[in-house]
C-alpha cells in the first residue's frame, strides 16, 4: 500500500515538473500515444484532456487517434482533423484556419493565432464549442475526400 502510495505522489510530481517546464521541453518530450500524454499531467488537468478527448471522439467517431507534432492529434481520411495540448496556462485546440475562420466571431474572446485558440485553464472550457468546430471540420473533410 505503501508503495501504491509513493508512485501515485512521484506520478504527481513528475507531471507537475512537466507542467513547470517550458513548452520547448513540453515539446521534446515523447509521447507514443494520448494516453501516455494525458497521464504526464496533474488530476486537474488529466480531467480537462479526457473531456476534450471524449468531445472530439462523439464528434468524429471515425476519427483515428495519433500523436503528431508531440501532441494528441485526430485524423481523418489520412489527414489531421483537430489538434490539442497543455500548456501552463492553457489548453490548446488545434483545429486548422478554417476551423477558426468559421466559428471567428465565438472565438473572439480567447486568444488564438489563424489555427489555434487558447482556452484558459482557470476558466470553463467551451466543450460544445469544441464539438461544433469538431462537427464543421469533419463535414469539411468529407467534402475534400469527396471531391478526390
Amino acid at each position: 500500500m505503501r508503495s501504491e502510495c509513493r508512485d501515485i505522489r512521484h506520478k504527481e510530481f513528475a507531471a507537475k515538473s512537466i507542467r513547470r517546464s517550458n513548452v520547448k521541453t513540453m515539446q521534446k518530450q515523447q509521447f507514443n500515444t494520448i494516453d501516455t500524454y494525458i497521464e504526464a499531467y496533474p488530476a486537474t488537468i488529466r480531467t480537462i484532456l479526457k473531456k476534450i478527448r471524449h468531445t472530439i471522439h462523439k464528434a468524429a467517431p471515425r476519427a483515428v487517434e495519433a500523436m503528431r507534432y508531440g501532441i494528441p492529434t485526430f485524423r481523418l481520411h489520412d489527414k489531421n482533423l483537430v489538434h490539442f495540448a497543455a500548456f501552463k496556462k492553457h489548453i490548446g485546440f488545434y483545429p486548422t484556419p478554417s476551423g477558426i475562420e468559421a466559428f471567428k466571431k465565438e472565438l473572439s474572446k480567447y486568444k488564438g493565432a489563424k489555427g489555434s485558440v487558447q482556452f484558459p485553464i482557470d476558466s470553463s472550457i467551451p466543450y460544445d464549442l469544441v464539438r461544433r468546430i469538431v462537427v464543421f471540420r469533419v463535414k469539411e473533410s468529407l467534402r475534400r475526400a469527396e471531391k478526390k
